[in-house]
């Protein structure tokens, strides 16, 4: 079994604790959306190796996005934002996945200040979605400020997560719960179905190690082809393929919440998705805050020969 390690590329992201607490919840937020959106890899519960074959038909590469603020209210008291992510996917459908990310993000409020943040994660999700291993570490002007690590297993009764930081404990979620790879892998699935809902409750080991997100998934109408590039990168797109893709936007809630009242997300992403698992033209919404995401690099790495 692979391990995740200290020192895999991570992402860059504010804490709760920035200038505005808005901006930074959102950003501490934005690498788990990321790696969600990027993370089609593994089976679903139950499936064979020959499902494996017709539905992770997925491309190891490393891309590289720009971030900027689209859009921001007076309430995110947000004035600029300039970041870079690197997510890198390497492994195959026989062996497991594993992820690195690394999200650099320089934002600044109303007041001029300027806030440096550097979200590193790794993680490797087993075939079949049986295990799940998670690293992510929070850097803050270069100071370590948070860490989290742990292993989430799916068992009969339940999905069983194990942390060892911030703090050694044992958490019991459902058993439904999909780690990140099983929810995209899925969520290709009913896409290629021509179906335009897809909910599903997902674990990716972000913020406490503990976060049950629900989410709800808008699919939009299936294109050909890798689609006009947009504010893309035009060499980078034409790397993609000419793959079929579809739009989507997913709501992500927070189950753990309050429920009495409305039932409003914690955010929203919106990203065009490709058969081979790439994605691109990223928008993250977090109500006071819109982010960018704009495809600038992409490297597509040999497939192994399970995947061939």
């Amino acid at each position: 079994m692979n391990d995740v390690r200290d020192g895999t590329p991570g992402a860059h992201a504010l804490d709760k604790h920035a200038p505005n607490q808005a901006a930074g919840g959102a950003l501490r937020r934005t690498g788990a959306a990321i790696l969600a959106l990027c993370g089609i890899a593994a089976l679903p519960l139950g499936a064979s190796g020959g499902e494996a074959k017709a539905l992770a038909a997925l491309q190891p590469h490393r891309a590289v996005y720009d971030v900027t603020l689209a859009e921001s209210s007076s309430a995110a008291g947000v004035s600029g934002v300039r970041g870079r992510m690197v997510y890198e996917l390497t492994g195959s459908a026989c062996d497991g996945y594993s992820v690195s990310f690394r999200f650099v993000t320089q934002v600044a409020d109303d007041n001029g200040q300027v806030r440096i943040t550097d979200l590193q994660t790794s993680s490797f999700e087993e075939p079949a979605g049986k295990a799940y291993q998670f690293l992510s570490k929070t850097f803050i002007n270069q100071k370590l400020s948070e860490e989290t690590r742990g292993r989430a297993r799916h068992e009969k009764a339940a999905t069983e997560i194990e942390l060892q930081k911030p703090a050694e404990r044992k958490v019991n979620l459902p058993a439904s719960v999909l780690f990140p790879t099983q929810h995209m892998n899925l969520l290709l699935e009913s896409a290629a179905k021509g179906e335009v809902i897809f909910t599903a409750d997902v674990f990716d080991g972000s913020e406490s190690g503990d976060k049950l997100y629900g989410t709800s998934s808008v699919i939009g109408a299936r294109r050909e082809g890798a689609g006009a590039p947009e504010s893309d990168n035009a060499e980078a797109v034409a790397k993609i393929g000419n793959v079929a893709h579809w739009p989507i936007t997913i709501a992500y809630f927070d189950d753990q919440a309050d429920q009495s009242g409305e039932r409003t997300p914690v955010y929203q992403l919106g990203f065009l998705l490709y058969e081979n698992g790439i994605s691109r033209r990223l928008l993250l919404d977090y109500g006071d805050l819109e982010l960018r995401g704009n495809l600038v690099e992409l490297t597509p790495f040999d497939p192994s020969a399970c995947d061939r």
